[in-house]
């Protein structure tokens, strides 16, 4: 491994400031960034995704952020394709990559590989239809028990997308091809849970206050459905419900900030069962944290 080339991956969860260290990481050495991030790879999604803005970028390159349209869908195959032809690109430059981002499947996908995946099962499929017509909320809470990553990415209505996940739960079988010719450094940000808690209601607040409910009626006039998957996901959901009128202004903050506070704690639960991270109590722009993690970055480089 000592011949592999070097990278930095920055994870934790949301809020916890993992753009700022990235930015910081890669200033100090020479690094390009590469988003690890579900929501930012799709163009139009700033402010609900929290997308570093272009002004702030420091000049340092950004890799798939606007990368499709949001009419579309990014799977974790599609991100591991662009991902390592990204990291390839990087090598040849001679410059540091620094993997940035809350998006724990596509991380593993893309270090450890994905296996392939089972055909569709007809009978499987039509036993769980008729279990959806009966009890339209039981496929999502048994994708909640048994693969709760890919429930948190489906809409509980989104029946086609949970039988397949159903379909692929504890049934995937082969051999997986993991990321090879890189050695990668994992820095975890593991700030305190009330102070990163303060930090998301602050946050979901300023969304809305600043722009989010403009961004996704941009969105919408623009065509994009309002079933969009990238429309269902946190903030842009709230966002679609106040301009429906489905619910109130204040209404749809305070559940943006409740399922935020979730978000990021099944977020800390999914890294902490990732090999492997070095773990820095605090907040990704803090001084002390960033010193920490540039002497540990340090470190890594000269072996």
């Amino acid at each position: 491994m000592r011949d592999a080339y070097p990278t930095i991956a920055v994870v934790g969860p949301t809020g916890a400031g993992k753009s700022a260290l990235a930015l910081s990481l890669a200033a100090r050495f020479g690094g390009e960034i590469i988003n690890c991030d579900s929501v930012q790879v799709y163009a139009g999604l700033d402010i609900g995704s929290a997308k570093t803005p272009l002004g702030e970028r420091l000049g340092i390159a950004h890799h798939l952020l606007d990368l499709i349209e949001p009419d579309s869908e990014v799977t974790a195959g599609d991100y591991v394709r662009e991902a390592t032809a990204v990291l390839e690109a990087i090598r040849l430059r001679g410059a540091l990559p620094v993997i940035v981002g809350g998006t724990g499947f596509y991380l593993r996908a893309l270090l450890h590989g994905l296996s392939p995946a089972p055909t569709r099962n007809p009978e499987l499929r039509q036993r769980l239809a008729e279990v959806a017509k009966r009890r339209p909320a039981a496929l999502h809470r048994f994708l909640q028990r048994h693969d709760r990553e890919a429930a948190d990415r489906i809409h509980p209505n989104d029946h086609q997308k949970l039988m397949r996940a159903i379909e692929l739960a504890g049934q995937i079988t082969g051999p997986r091809q993991g990321l090879s010719g890189f050695r990668v450094l994992k820095i975890g940000l593991n700030p305190e849970r009330a102070a990163l808690y303060e930090r998301l209601n602050e946050r979901s607040r300023w969304m809305f206050e600043n722009g989010l409910l403009e961004e996704t009626e941009s969105l919408l006039k623009r065509g994009v459905p309002a079933t969009a998957k990238p429309l269902s996901t946190l903030g842009y959901r709230q966002a679609v419900s106040v301009l429906t009128q489905a619910i109130p202004l204040e209404e749809a903050i305070a559940d943006c900030q409740v399922r935020t506070r979730h978000y990021a704690k099944r977020q800390i639960t999914w890294f902490r069962s990732e090999p492997d991270v070095c773990w820095l109590t605090g907040f990704g722009d803090q001084d002390e944290v960033k010193h920490e993690a540039d002497e540990r970055v340090q470190a890594f480089l000269s072996g």
